[in-house]
């Protein structure tokens, strides 16, 4: 039986590095548990301190195919380059021109959310279609392929 994935990002604020990815995935923040009609009613009832509120955070992918993303709390900052990453596939079925039209396009829409532009790499078939190295708001580097 296969597993499902969640991928986890340590970060320095939660809700807002969620926030970024809900719209660089087109995700959703995941939905409080129970009758709760916001995570800020369901926190006052877990008697969870103001000041954990944004302890963590997830976001899911509407149609529940794609990974759960959590967001947590660290004390520490980003250090190094990720070992990992997310390849944010934006350009699908697109070649040449327009794939790096539309992955410029998408860069600049997430860089209005907090994106950081690194690098372009262009096309240079067969193999390398051409792809940009983004940073979220926290400085974890992803690519738009």
């Amino acid at each position: 039986m296969a597993r499902s994935v969640q991928i986890t990002f340590d970060c320095a604020d939660p809700a807002a590095l969620a926030a970024f990815w809900t719209e660089a995935l087109n995700y959703q923040v995941q939905a409080p548990p129970g009758d709760f009609e916001s995570w800020e009613q369901a926190l006052e009832a877990m008697g969870v301190p103001p000041e954990n509120r944004n302890d963590a955070s997830a976001v899911v992918d509407p149609e529940g195919s794609g990974p759960r993303l959590f967001f947590q709390r660290v004390p520490e900052g980003k250090q190094v380059k990720n070992r990992v990453h997310l390849d944010v596939r934006a350009a699908p079925g697109l070649e040449g021109d327009e794939r790096m039209a539309a992955l410029e396009a998408e860069a600049d829409r997430l860089g209005a959310y907090g994106a950081t532009r690194l690098e372009r790499h262009e096309p240079a078939p067969p193999l390398a279609a051409g792809h940009i190295v983004m940073a979220d708001p926290e400085g974890n580097e992803f690519c738009l392929d």
